[in-house]
């Protein structure tokens, strides 16, 4: 029953804020539940990520399978600094990510809190939703100045 009336908390929080991602996705997980097909909450759960990071992917490389994205487009995009920081970037993204997974594997409760944050930053900051790994992530790299910090005051 809780579950049921934190999924339309969320609804509300979503219409509210005007995130339709957030009042889709509680919209959609409140049917599943409501039509007692919770047996597939688990694969959603474990499969979700998957299939989002497989859309966002989709939607990312559109512009290469359409042909708006040319060789000489690719080649000025990566001998530029734009492009040279855009590969770092990706390459210390991709780093954070598997950072995030360790301290999710390491202290699975923080999820609550990944959650909650990324609910009110998308309601309240107008971001998007592009992973919990990527807040696990930002939040291994906090919790790691905040030892180096706390260590060299205490």
């Amino acid at each position: 029953m809780i579950g049921e009336i934190i999924l339309v908390g969320l609804i509300i929080v979503g219409l509210v804020g005007k995130s339709p991602i957030i009042s889709t996705a509680a919209c959609v997980l409140l049917v599943v539940k409501l039509v007692h097909l919770d047996r597939y909450l688990p694969m959603i759960e474990r499969r979700g990520l998957e299939l989002g990071l497989l859309f966002l992917t989709f939607s990312v490389l559109v512009p290469f399978a359409s042909g708006r994205i040319q060789m000489k487009e690719i080649t000025a995009a990566l001998t530029s600094w734009p492009g040279w920081l855009a590969l770092a970037g990706g390459a210390i993204a991709t780093y954070v990510n598997g950072k995030g997974l360790e301290m999710l594997k390491y202290d699975p409760q923080l999820i609550v809190g990944l959650v909650i944050g990324s609910i009110l930053g998308i309601v309240f900051l107008r971001g998007i939703p592009v992973g919990p790994l990527m807040a696990a992530g930002i939040t291994a790299v906090l919790y790691k100045l905040f030892t180096m910090i706390s260590e060299r005051i205490g």
